[in-house]
């Protein structure tokens, strides 16, 4: 079969969970996305809300068959030589839809044809083909070369974030509320006496504002220490779902030339995002009164196409001390915002 020559690689990827303005909350989950030609194929499927088969808090096991079915050493998942190539972030189920597609060798080259939109079985590429993407006809050194590196190497992420504060009660709120969506919490006063092996388990440390610089300090020579690298976060506010997207961009390795979402800027009554793929943003804004109640207000949620936007935001909710939150199926931002 004809098709041109394609690049294949991986990089990790993101789909943010977090605790949601209406109280839902959706799950966070790690993953290795596919780059097709330089670019995350999952933005090739505009708004699309979903994970590829390697994901890493799968058990070990199951990646690594994961990955040899990609190889083409077990047999298809589903009829006609179909594999799932991005399914439901919260589920297994293929009844909540997925993103399928032949995968067959072609001589020494693997070729990926007929995507498709797939609720059962069987796929109908008449009615739910996705007709502009693809063949894609990969190298069989470069294919195998990527995936194999899965093998021999760990694709852990450290999704687990040590929280330092005064105000116990809010540091409770937020563990609960990280590990709904499957992140891991503890909270402490210091990590002084942490052993390092222990310290090694966290991909970011959250203070609060109550934390002096004196304390901070002496976090960070901890886990200098134990030679660790972790991203730190300055809370902006004892609002819940604000540090909780706050921790996940912190939580997110992506590289940010691959992030849907790539630019947040709140200031004089507005919000500027920039996007890299047609996708859904959410801005939901956060504020606290004088007497420190939090007030949340939705302000936008619609289809952005790529590129920088300006969208006009409620005096009322951002009036005072305010914060905006930005949220895609894959990244999360926050910004004070600036008046």
């Amino acid at each position: 079969m004809s098709a041109e020559y394609a690049t294949f690689g991986l990089a990790p990827a993101m789909r943010a969970g977090g605790v949601l303005a209406n109280g839902d909350f959706q799950i966070h989950r790690d993953f290795v996305d596919f780059v097709v030609d330089g670019r995350p194929l999952l933005f090739q499927l505009s708004d699309l809300d979903a994970v590829s088969p390697l994901a890493s808090d799968v058990p070990p096991a199951i990646f690594t068959a994961q990955v040899h079915s990609l190889l083409l050493e077990t047999e298809p998942p589903l009829p006609d030589g179909r594999y799932v190539i991005y399914g439901c972030p919260e589920c297994e189920d293929l009844a909540c839809g997925a993103v399928t597609a032949v995968i067959e060798r072609d001589g020494e080259d693997f070729l990926w044809r007929d995507f498709a939109w797939q609720t059962d079985e069987q796929a109908d590429l008449e009615l739910n083909g996705y007709h502009g993407i693809g063949p894609f006809r990969f190298h069989g050194t470069q294919y195998r070369e990527a995936l194999d590196s899965l093998l021999s190497g760990s694709v852990g992420t450290r999704r687990r974030v040590l929280l330092i504060g005064a105000r116990v009660a809010l540091l409770a709120k937020l563990a609960a509320a990280l590990r709904i969506i499957g992140i891991g919490a503890d909270i402490t006063r210091d990590a002084h006496d942490v052993p390092a092996d222990e310290l090694r388990g966290y991909g970011a440390v959250a203070f609060g504002r109550a934390v002096t610089e004196e304390e901070r300090a002496a976090v960070r020579r901890s886990f200098e220490r134990a030679g660790v690298d972790v991203t730190y976060v300055d809370g902006l506010a004892p609002i819940v779902p604000l540090l909780v997207a706050q921790i996940e961009h912190a939580l997110d390795r992506s590289p940010v030339e691959r992030r849907r979402l790539t630019r947040l800027v709140a200031a004089d009554g507005e919000a500027g995002v920039e996007v890299t793929s047609p996708c859904r943003v959410r801005l939901t804004a956060y504020r606290l009164d004088r007497l420190y109640r939090t007030h949340v207000h939705e302000v936008f949620d619609g289809i952005l196409e790529p590129g920088r936007h300006r969208i006009a935001l409620d005096a009322k909710a951002v009036k005072g001390e305010s914060f905006l939150v930005a949220r895609t199926s894959g990244s999360v931002l926050v910004e004070a915002m600036a008046h």
